[in-house]
């Protein structure tokens, strides 16, 4: 499929010549432009193409600046980014963009859990005994000690 460039980010191209009566969903054109990662994980999307309002809701405010927060945020990029990739797996760009992402995702789920304790249970290998169950969960706003 040629791209059309006189498509915008925000539409997708349909085939010359598609059947009648076919229902399609035309395929997003570009990872660009994008929100940065925590206006992305407080829109739900990382493309501004597909931050379409639903029922006249339009997703506004910032997530809360926590290290969990981070956590959350770069994790949901890179999910997006491998979406994205799916179907669009030729684009050297956005691959090299989401190799970025998960390696910072690793590191700053490293730090989280040397900071606050295990987020999934294969973190926990990390520590001396078994601290899975031990609270604050990783959704809990108690920090370790104690306090909030």
């Amino acid at each position: 499929m040629l791209k059309d460039e006189s498509c915008t980010y925000k539409e997708g191209e349909l085939p010359s010549c598609a059947p009648l009566a076919m229902a399609m969903v035309p395929p997003q054109q570009s990872a660009q432009p994008a929100y940065e990662r925590d206006e992305a994980l407080a829109k739900g999307t990382l493309f501004p193409g597909l931050d379409l309002p639903f029922m006249d809701y339009v997703a506004t405010g910032p997530v809360d600046s926590t290290p969990q927060a981070e956590l959350m945020a770069l994790d949901f990029v890179c999910q997006e980014l491998a979406l994205y990739l799916d179907t669009h797996p030729g684009d050297k760009e956005a691959f090299k963009t989401w190799k970025s992402c998960t390696a910072l995702a690793k590191e700053g789920r490293k730090r989280y859990v040397e900071m606050c304790g295990p987020v999934m249970r294969e973190d926990t290998a990390k520590f001396d005994s078994w601290v899975w169950p031990d609270e604050p969960w990783p959704w809990s706003s108690v920090k370790k000690g104690g306090k909030s």
